[in-house]
């Protein structure tokens, strides 16, 4: 028997949170079971965890958690064997398959990676699914060109998950970062992280007045979307590029085509639950080595399964700063 965080619904189709023992035997089919140490609470857990799954959540009772870290169990796999410690982001795990948010885990052995050489169970998910999108945001940026010299690089909604991560690997690796808030008491939280200008949303968040504006950013994490992504394409500088990871401000772009054709820009889609094995362990490495740990321990907040339906509720309200680190087993 383990403790896990289930979802099941009622006679109206509503589900709720409820915390309980289940036995091993009604874990899914999987080639690796993993004693999971931590998870975390990204977007997606919000909505996972919401009374109607947020649209993701197919099937009930169903375990949320679409990231955890832990030690192996047991393998059918050789690429995996009992105390090998491994990481879970994305496949949707969480969705459509049960999740990280309880004791014991179990999953086919290609979502797993080993654990980072360098990273505890806990950073790995401090990182979780949020950092790891961040880097891929960043190495997509500079794969398509971006450098410290070309200028600086704008993060938006940058007190969030992905957002604060961003903010630490940028400015980390040299960049000059402007972090973009709706939250004037987040400045200071940003400017630890390596921030050196903090916009403030309003300054953004408005339709596109013209088609381009001042050549400003060499590049940009948006987590956003919506019209603050569309107004800030026409500001960036010539042949520079946008790495669209979220939706926070809605999933329309009410842009035109001028920046494309005009300055060159690149919108970049970044796509972290359906990465290549190989593009994974290129990003987790890059994590180990371009985010320093003392920024991303000064991002986190702690928290266990019984704090999980109220974090879930705040982060799609956009009040979760930072990182959470859920310990299943507290």
């Amino acid at each position: 028997m383990f403790k896990a965080l289930m979802m099941e619904q009622n006679d109206e189709g509503l589900a709720s949170a409820v915390i309980k023992e289940i036995d091993e035997s009604t874990l899914p089919d999987g080639d690796v079971t993993v004693a999971v140490e931590y998870s975390t609470v990204n977007y997606k857990d919000g909505l996972c965890l919401s009374p109607k799954g947020g649209g993701l959540v197919r099937n009930y009772p169903h375990v949320p958690g679409i990231d955890f870290a832990g030690t192996v169990e047991a393998s059918n796999d050789d690429r995996y064997k009992p105390g090998d410690k491994v990481v879970l982001t994305g496949w949707r795990v969480g969705e459509m398959h049960w999740g990280g948010y309880a004791q014991k885990a179990r999953v086919k052995a290609d979502w797993l990676v080993p654990l980072p050489a360098g990273l505890t169970p806990a950073q790995a998910m401090a990182v979780g699914t949020a950092g790891f999108t961040s880097m891929l945001s960043v190495m997509a940026l500079e794969d398509h060109g971006l450098t410290p010299d070309k200028g600086p690089v704008l993060v938006t909604g940058a007190a969030g998950g992905v957002g604060s991560v961003a903010v630490a690997i940028l400015a980390n690796r040299g960049y000059e970062v402007a972090g973009v808030t709706g939250r004037p008491e987040s400045g200071e939280y940003l400017k630890s992280l390596g921030a050196t200008q903090i916009v403030a949303r309003e300054e953004l968040n408005e339709t596109v007045k013209r088609p381009l504006e001042a050549e400003t950013w060499a590049g940009c994490v948006d987590a956003v979307g919506g019209a603050m992504l569309a107004r800030v394409l026409g500001q960036v500088k010539y042949g520079g590029s946008v790495a669209a990871v979220g939706l926070a401000g809605g999933a329309g772009l009410p842009a035109t085509v001028i920046p494309f054709l005009l300055r060159g820009v690149n919108l970049l889609g970044i796509d972290s639950v359906m990465q290549p094995y190989d593009n994974r362990l290129r990003a987790w490495e890059r994590v180990a080595k371009d985010l320093p740990m003392d920024k991303l321990e000064a991002m986190v907040k702690p928290a266990t399964l019984t704090d999980l339906p109220q974090l879930g509720a705040d982060i799609l309200q956009g009040q979760v700063q930072g990182r959470v680190v859920v310990d299943v087993n507290a």
